[in-house]
């Protein structure tokens, strides 16, 4: 199959190509379709020179200019909705009608948001009586913001990060997974034409060892926003430790989901069975634990692997399909490992990888798919219970008590999210004070507040993004006293 696109970077407003290239495949398919600039520190040099450079314009930009052109640029990918959304299925593997009604309308909300709260910044003041002073505080942005989003939900991350830095006034150098890049590319195809000054927003593709070290251990990069991988958060801290750079890091989960007995089983169960395997379980937020009532946990698994069977698994751009192509061969087989590892260590398969045939149309035998597999029978030591799988796999196990299952689901180096399925107000309360989780669901998931913070406790990272987060992370507080 000839490769139908040949990206390149976007440095200073311009398109720049690179000498060398990664194959990018059509998850779907297992075929290359686009090749991706395989850039290193001269092209992240040069990036970052650019953004240095846009900085002092950009920065005193009035607010309601920013926001004027931030609001152009949603209005631009909106326009192209339906492009984007087959561009971010097919580079990622999502079924495009998730993609059409989540991802890239959150993408457009993202860059609408920020808009809007930068008009609307408060700063504190006092007066101090006795020596005549008034205090008060200003923020600044901080210069050139490194940004790194992961390939799962590759547009709708990354607009998560540009939205609130150029917002704030910052410039950004930012470099999407080299595995979807592609809605990336598409989107600073039309920068331009919402009046955003040149050097502003960069973006260059390649591997994270090459060009994102590079962004990361630049001297003139004070922050760096991260999602993606506990592991690489963890090389990521160690390598801007000598800078002293400003971190938010949206890393690793392995979230419980609690099912108590008194749940309404009706609402729970497809909720549940979307918080399994929502974009093929390659969210981070995804219930890959789920504890159940032992009095409710028979009739639980009944339905939830009756409901979990009838997922359909096939190609993205069918209507019909609820749950496309994994991201990659390498990352499917890793799945799959770990069923092959459950059975290896007694566990029992309800559904799924190899208990069920999974059927595809000769057109996607290469693809990389699974069916979505629902594990029981598994200690809470197991890796399964333990590691972050980041696919269509999730266990279910029993549990009694109240305060039994807390200390379960808090047995894990994990801490980003979790969610509660009780009727119990009361409990809910009790439960979200000792959950270690930074956001908890109750009998819902998914459901955000942008104006919330949002993060994790533990391994699963540092720092929060959201509204008032998201201002404070992007920019400088500074205390100015005047003597009068």
């Amino acid at each position: 199959m000839p490769v139908e696109l040949v990206l390149q970077n976007f440095i200073d407003g311009q398109f720049v190509g690179t000498e060398s290239h990664i194959d990018s495949y059509n998850p779907s398919t297992g075929e290359v379709y686009a090749k991706v600039p395989d850039s290193g520190e001269a092209d992240v040099n040069a990036a970052v020179q650019a953004a240095k450079a846009a900085f002092p314009g950009w920065s005193e930009t009035p607010a309601a200019e920013r926001s004027r052109i931030l609001n152009r640029i949603a209005d631009l990918i909106e326009t192209h909705l339906e492009e984007f959304a087959q561009a971010e299925s097919r580079d990622q593997g999502k079924p495009v009608s998730l993609a059409r009604t989540v991802d890239i309308p959150r993408a457009v909300y993202n860059f609408r948001f920020f808009a809007t709260t930068i008009l609307h910044k408060t700063e504190s003041a006092t007066y101090l009586e006795t020596m005549q002073a008034t205090n008060y505080t200003v923020r600044t942005p901080l210069g050139v913001a490194g940004l790194i989003s992961p390939w799962n939900l590759p547009l709708y991350l990354l607009t998560w990060k540009i939205a609130p830095a150029i917002a704030c006034g910052n410039t950004v150098v930012c470099k999407p997974s080299e595995m979807t890049s592609v809605t990336a590319w598409m989107m600073c195809r039309l920068l331009n034409d919402a009046g955003l000054p040149q050097g502003v927003v960069n973006v260059v593709f390649g591997y994270g060892p090459k060009a994102g070290e590079a962004i990361v251990k630049h001297p003139d990069v004070p922050l760096v926003s991260f999602t993606g991988s506990t592991l690489i958060g963890q090389r990521i801290t160690e390598q801007s430790a000598p800078h002293c750079k400003k971190l938010s890091l949206e890393l690793g989960g392995k979230n419980p989901c609690i099912i108590f007995a008194d749940a309404d089983m009706e609402k729970c169960i497809p909720t549940v069975v979307r918080s399994s395997f929502a974009n093929q379980g390659e969210v981070c937020l995804c219930s890959s634990r789920i504890f159940v009532q032992r009095s409710v946990y028979q009739q639980f698994l009944q339905k939830f692997v009756n409901a979990t069977s009838k997922i359909q698994v096939g190609n993205p751009a069918d209507p019909m399909t609820t749950m496309g192509a994994l991201i990659s061969k390498e990352h499917l087989n890793k799945v799959k490992g770990y069923v092959n590892l459950a059975y290896e260590e007694g566990a029992t398969i309800l559904c799924g990888e190899g208990k069920d045939e999974l059927k595809l149309s000769d057109s996607l035998k290469n693809g990389y798919y699974m069916l979505p597999t629902v594990i029981t029978d598994v200690t809470d030591s197991s890796r399964c219970m333990q590691e972050e799988i980041f696919g269509p796999v999730t266990c279910v196990v029993p549990f009694d008590t109240e305060d039994e299952v807390i200390s379960r689901a808090n047995n894990v180096k994990y801490g980003l999210s979790a969610s509660l399925w009780t009727q119990d107000v009361s409990r809910t309360m009790r439960m979200c004070r000792k959950l270690e989780a930074g956001t908890i669901w109750t009998n819902c998931w998914m459901v955000r507040d942008l104006n919330m913070p949002f993060g994790g406790m533990k391994a699963s990272g540092v720092g929060r993004e959201g509204f008032k987060d998201s201002v404070e992370f992007f920019t400088e507080e500074k205390t100015v006293c005047i003597k009068h």
